[in-house]
């Protein structure tokens, strides 16, 4: 895996973390701020980790016709949950914004398990991919727990 690419990945968690912490501020202007720019985060981040499978499929294509229907549709979905999820918070409460993330986060890291068993994924891409996934798993249910029991971090 290039240093440049794991680089990149581990500043891409800072605004996780940040947003992240700053969603459960004792202040309730700064934690729904940051809690907007927390979710829109996490929903950029799914769709640009979905977007990857068609940079797969352009630079090799598959003979098979199911596989590569899959490795175009599926970044759509990623697209359309990361949608859903800013839209969430304008209809519903923000937690059921951060349930669809979590869900769509574990979905997404599943289905490229499950690809790079068909070594359709490169495994360094994998082994990145759960790195940073698990990280922004953690922030995403934290931020859920703690903002639905009500409790506040000081920073």
């Amino acid at each position: 895996m290039p240093a440049l690419a794991i680089l990149l990945s581990l500043l891409g968690l800072i605004p996780f973390i940040v947003c992240g912490l700053g969603a459960l501020a004792p202040d309730t202007g700064t934690a729904a701020f940051m809690l907007s720019a927390f979710i829109g985060y996490a929903a950029l981040i799914l769709t640009f980790a979905g977007a990857t499978h068609w940079g797969f499929e352009l630079q090799a294509p598959q003979e098979d016709r199911f596989i590569r229907r899959a490795r175009l549709g599926i970044p759509i979905a990623s697209l359309l949950a990361g949608w859903l999820a800013l839209l969430l918070p304008l209809l519903a409460p923000a937690w059921v914004a951060l349930l669809l993330l979590i869900a769509a986060y574990v979905a997404a890291i599943l289905l490229e398990q499950q690809a790079a068993r068909g070594s359709l994924l490169p495994g360094h891409y994998l082994w990145l991919r759960w790195a940073f996934t698990v990280v922004a798993l953690a922030m995403l249910v934290t931020v859920l727990t703690l903002r639905l029991l009500g409790q506040t971090v000081n920073i």
